[in-house]
């Protein structure tokens, strides 16, 4: 028997059996062993599902899951209902970790920390270097502080497969299902949950970059549901964390900004035209801005340019970028 609480590591399957005997490997190898690993195959149409289920008949700390295909949300949700563990934990199911990587991320869970993360790597492939978390620099925050750093997307981002979570800070939370983004409407909240959170900077996480993911896709109306995330997180600010709703709203604007200068590379007609309309009811419930203290020269110039004139701007800032005086 092991004094280590279980790990309830989730995992959504979904057509990707290139990378996914990668995936399990990389968690069946950890350090820290007692997990329990919740494959969830979301109505594969590949031999996902059959990867699955050989790996459960070798490994017995896997659980397979076989459901209709309903999305990456609901896929994750019917595991958080199934889970078992003490502490929290997702992966995507074409990346890999580190084998230290639960084993780092626990041993940082004390005094009260309730929520600990890792740096992600960018690769391609199946050998991205990472750090085993050896002299790694650690960093811990309040509450209100992580969320700061969350608004900033600096760290405590929004992904969730790069942390650790206690159970508690999880509770009832889930994601929405039938989205194209799950992430934004969850991150937040489960973050303002935790008393205390710890960054590392150990880099143990490989996401791996697929041209034909959504965010790679060119710009669509289902990408304004990031809208509704941020809106929604607002108003969370706005009734437990007011001192940084200020920080939340300039956030708000720049991603109108990146919204339009992305629909007038895309869309056109009557698409286009619900995107106005979607992002000028945005803007109507966020200015007048009062821009954050501490904000730089560029991006209060931004601020001050969108809220003056949101599409003039994003026009303006696509011809910088097609002549690549930006990037």
């Amino acid at each position: 028997m092991t004094d280590l609480p279980l790990i309830s590591v989730i995992v959504p399957v979904y057509r990707v059996e290139k990378y996914l005997d990668h995936c399990i490997r990389s968690i069946t190898e950890q350090t820290y062993s007692n997990l329990e690993i919740l494959l969830v195959d979301d109505g594969s149409t590949d031999g996902s599902g059959e990867i699955c289920d050989r790996w459960a008949a070798r490994d017995s700390r896997i659980r397979v899951i076989h459901k209709q295909n309903a999305g990456a949300g609901a896929a994750r949700n019917t595991a958080l209902d199934a889970a078992g563990g003490d502490l929290i934990a997702f992966v995507d199911s074409d990346d890999y970790l580190h084998p230290n990587m639960y084993a780092h991320l626990y041993s940082l869970m004390k005094d009260g920390v309730d929520i600990a993360e890792c740096e992600i790597g960018i690769t391609e492939t199946d050998e991205l270097s990472m750090d085993d978390g050896t002299g790694a620099e650690i960093l811990v925050c309040d509450t209100e502080e992580a969320l700061r750093l969350h608004i900033q997307d600096e760290i405590f981002r929004q992904t969730p497969p790069n942390k650790l979570y206690r159970r508690a800070c999880v509770g009832d939370i889930r994601f929405p299902e039938g989205n194209l983004i799950d992430d934004e409407f969850f991150t937040y909240r489960v973050l303002g949950n935790a008393r205390k959170l710890a960054h590392s900077s150990a880099c143990m996480y490989a996401y791996r970059q697929q041209p034909g993911s959504a965010m790679h896709k060119p710009y669509s109306l289902r990408r304004l549901q990031g809208l509704d995330a941020k809106l929604q997180r607002l108003s969370y600010f706005e009734e437990r964390f007011p001192g940084l709703v200020p920080e939340a709203k300039a956030d708000l604007l720049l991603t109108c900004l990146g919204a339009m200068q992305g629909c007038l590379r895309s869309l056109k007609g009557e698409e286009m035209e619900m995107a106005r309309r979607k992002l000028r009811e945005t803007l109507e419930q966020i200015t007048p801005l009062e821009i954050p203290q501490g904000t730089t020269a560029k991006r209060r110039f931004l601020l001050k340019a969108a809220q003056g004139n949101l599409e003039g701007t994003a026009k303006l800032l696509n011809f910088f970028i097609d002549i690549r005086l930006l990037k």
